[in-house]
């Protein structure tokens, strides 16, 4: 299938549905090649206008799905607009299911304390077929020297997985994911942050219509406002900034119709 890549600012993001997406993950798989699957937010995009590292991983980026859905409508303001929603939290559950049907191993890193391994359980009831050859709750710095990084990834290669699920959270786990991927072939890397304690149980989440609505959001920051306050009050608002940038730059490179 060839994926057509909006270019949202600082971010990439690709025009595909959540069926188009699980089988851009299969392609992944088969071609044996590693990749990393991303997927962007108000909040990544944000970030990335600001940090140079993020950027680069998601210029790299195998994959990128929009996970937030004023990402969405805001690109209705680009032609073409992307097909939907492809949040992590529903998106990871379905790679799990179908890394059951086709026998893929999968490993977990990151995590609160606890969280991995509970993933773990959980995924035992509800996939049995699931392969989970690893999961590790490693504290990790995008700065560490080789050899620390090295007493992380040598467990990951020893117990050779075909998708490795890191949840440090952005912008530490795709940086992260952006260091190692190449050194790391065949192995597909995703980025998937909160959706972990979603696995686990451990955090419930919004309602279907917050979702919808675009106010998830909210639910997220009521829940732990002052860890989010500043994220979701300060830091996300400068999204308008970024589309309208990105908006000028369209136009700007738009070809001018021959008079």
């Amino acid at each position: 299938m060839s994926v057509r890549r909006l270019i949202f600012g600082p971010v990439p993001i690709d025009s595909v549905t959540m069926a188009q997406a699980l089988d851009e993950v299969e392609r992944l798989v088969a071609a044996g090649q590693g990749g990393a699957v991303f997927t962007p937010n108000v909040d990544h995009i944000v970030i990335a206008s600001e940090d140079s590292r993020l950027r680069r991983a998601y210029a790299r980026a195998s994959l990128s799905l929009a996970d937030g859905t004023p990402v969405v409508w805001a690109s209705r303001l680009f032609d073409p607009p992307l097909p939907e929603r492809v949040a992590g939290a529903d998106f990871v559950p379905r790679v799990l299911e179908r890394a059951a049907e086709r026998g893929w191993r999968v490993y977990f890193l990151g995590g609160a304390p606890g969280v991995v391994a509970l993933a773990r359980e959980r995924l035992r009831e509800r996939l049995p077929a699931l392969s989970v050859v690893g999961v590790d709750e490693a504290r990790i710095d995008v700065d560490d020297p080789p050899d620390k990084r090295e007493t992380v990834l040598a467990p990951i290669r020893a117990a050779r997985p075909d998708l490795v699920f890191v949840a440090l959270g952005a912008p530490k786990q795709e940086i992260w994911i952006d260091g190692c991927r190449d050194a790391m072939k065949p192995m597909v890397f995703f980025g998937i942050g909160a959706s972990l304690d979603f696995v686990a149980g451990t955090v419930p989440r919004a309602p279907a219509w917050m979702a919808v609505s675009g106010t998830e959001w909210l639910f997220r920051l009521s829940r732990e406002p002052r860890r989010l306050w500043r994220r979701y009050l300060v830091q996300d608002p400068k999204f308008l900034l970024v589309l309208g940038r990105a908006l000028r730059d369209r136009r700007r490179d738009r070809p001018v119709p021959a008079p």
